[in-house]
């Protein structure tokens, strides 16, 4: 107001300057008991316009002298605030670094020093407890914060953690579903929600919540449909080895895992077999064809090859080399077509087809498959060297995903989980079995040891048995039991017995998954 009122004076001044500089600065006189003052008018209002701004100017001087007691009460409240605002500052950074003791002394610091911040107060007194290890201090502490509407979900968040840490998982779970219940976008929540219900297996519940999750917005269209086709697909393979009724369940579970997802290599593998058990194999191709255009996954041709169990092995070889032409480009489609030719009798084509892998690093599939390769065309020596490159190179994380018997996707229920929050969120699958370092189906063909006619002491059979076809091993592992030769003393060919018939059932490779347990 005093700089308001000087530039006042100073305007009011400079025209009454003016005035009197252009000739014309008239009279003004007061009387005023007895005395007469006369002066110029230019005079008069510079006079008065003097007396003004020193008036304002006393007046100011005596607000500033009956204010003074209340801004140093200010200046003091002011500062207090700013060391409130400092110890808390240093409070939770105390608790970012671990430092229990140090953030309990700065949090009951900042208690006596802030007045209009007491829920940051709360929270860091709730938080120095925690680091510093006192868990009945932090849960006395979290529970004070449900007495207030707006600290009730940082109380039972905080509350959900403690058990947690202490191993109560159910009293962990009932603060996050009142907590649930209390905020629509609770998504820390909903995580502990969703991840107690997989744990447990509980498929539908964890439908639920994905499906509430999608309402709310906690999550987006795309992460929901990948996490409600892992789930579908989970639940299919915890009834798949049930009752006929269930097992029309589970096929119902895997349609809509596929019609959701239809790239889900699992989903897709699972449906395939349950409508082909119910005789629908051409539906079950189409679901095939359609994934392995997406995105080709071993199992999926293994699945392809076994729709059809009545054919001749060059009608199998041409129908598994339509399906690799269906996305040409792709690794996978590649292997195939040597698959295709091994099977179709072809081992000229075979070889022309393995041309195309040569510059890949090699992996124990990849060796085992150019063993076959070579073998089928009498070239022992290479063969073997093959085989004993693959003895050392690594496993393929999609070729992990059939066991030891061929069957694909054989997941465990904790596996199931961690592939439904995984695919939910990345899109891509996880490789259980690789992880763990399981066995996976033998990809390296046995071979002779020794030095002999290839065409009399070879694995493979022969065109005499297959009708003019030479069969690869893995097309079916347990038709012929072969052990290695090894340069025994009789018969000029060091062939050894000759390969005899397995009595056993035929194995297939994509037959269905162990049960969710």
């Amino acid at each position: 107001m005093t700089r308001v009122a000087f530039a006042l004076f100073l305007v009011a001044a400079v025209a009454v300057g003016v005035l009197a500089l252009t000739g014309e600065p008239g009279r003004a006189w007061l009387e005023w008991m007895g005395w007469r003052i006369e002066m110029t008018a230019a005079a008069a209002a510079l006079l008065t316009l003097a007396s003004a701004l020193l008036f304002t100017l006393l007046w100011r001087g005596v607000i500033w002298i009956v204010e003074a007691p209340r801004r140093a009460t200010r200046a003091r409240a002011e500062a207090k605030r700013k060391q409130a605002i400092e110890a808390l500052s240093r409070g939770f950074l105390a608790v970012a670094a671990g430092d229990g003791s140090e953030a309990r002394r700065l949090a009951q610091k900042s208690a006596e020093l802030a007045e209009d911040a007491p829920a940051l107060v709360r929270v860091l007194a709730a938080q120095a407890a925690e680091a510093a290890g006192d868990t009945a201090a932090a849960k006395s502490a979290y529970n004070a914060m449900l007495g207030f509407p707006e600290m009730r979900l940082a109380g039972l968040r905080g509350l959900m953690q403690t058990e947690l840490a202490e191993g109560d998982k159910a009293a962990a779970v009932r603060h996050a579903e009142t907590a649930y219940g209390l905020a629509r976008t609770a998504r820390w929540a909903w995580l502990a929600l969703l991840e107690a219900k997989l744990e447990a297996g509980d498929w539908a519940a964890a439908l639920d919540l994905v499906k509430s999750a999608l309402d709310r917005k906690i999550v987006s269209p795309v992460v929901a449909e990948r996490s409600r086709a892992a789930l579908l697909a989970a639940s299919a393979a915890s009834l798949e080895e049930a009752d006929p009724a269930a097992r029309a369940q589970a096929l119902d579970f895997a349609v809509q895992s596929v019609k959701l997802k239809p790239d889900f290599a699992p989903g897709v593998v699972m449906a395939a077999r349950l409508l082909a058990d119910d005789g629908k194999g051409a539906k079950a191709g189409a679901l095939i064809e359609t994934a392995w255009k997406a995105q080709p996954h071993p199992a999926l041709w293994l699945a392809y090859r076994d729709l059809k169990t009545n054919e001749t092995p060059k009608a199998r070889a041409q129908r598994l080399a339509a399906l690799a032409a269906m996305k040409p480009e792709a690794r996978e489609s590649r292997i195939l077509r040597v698959e295709s030719a091994l099977i179709g009798g072809d081992p000229v084509a075979a070889r022309a087809a393995a041309r195309l892998l040569d510059e890949e690093a090699p992996t124990a599939r990849f060796a085992g498959l150019m063993a076959r390769v070579a073998a089928a065309n009498g070239q022992g020596d290479e063969a073997r060297a093959w085989v004993a490159q693959g003895l050392e190179a690594p496993q393929e994380p999609d070729w992990s995903d059939l066991d030891p018997e061929g069957r694909a996707f054989a997941y465990q229920r904790e596996d199931w989980a961690r592939l439904a929050v995984s695919y939910a969120e990345t899109g891509q699958l996880i490789h259980p079995r690789h992880e763990r370092r399981e066995r996976t189906m033998n990809d390296l063909p046995e071979l002779p040891s020794a030095y002999a006619d290839y065409a009399k002491s070879t694995p493979f059979i022969h065109a005499a048995e297959t009708g003019g076809a030479l069969m690869p091993v893995p097309d079916d592992p347990g038709l012929y039991d072969a052990p290695p030769i090894s340069d025994p003393p009789d018969g000029p060919l060091g062939g050894g017995p000759a390969p005899r018939r397995n009595s056993g059932a035929r194995r297939r490779l994509a037959s269905g998954s162990r049960p969710a347990k």
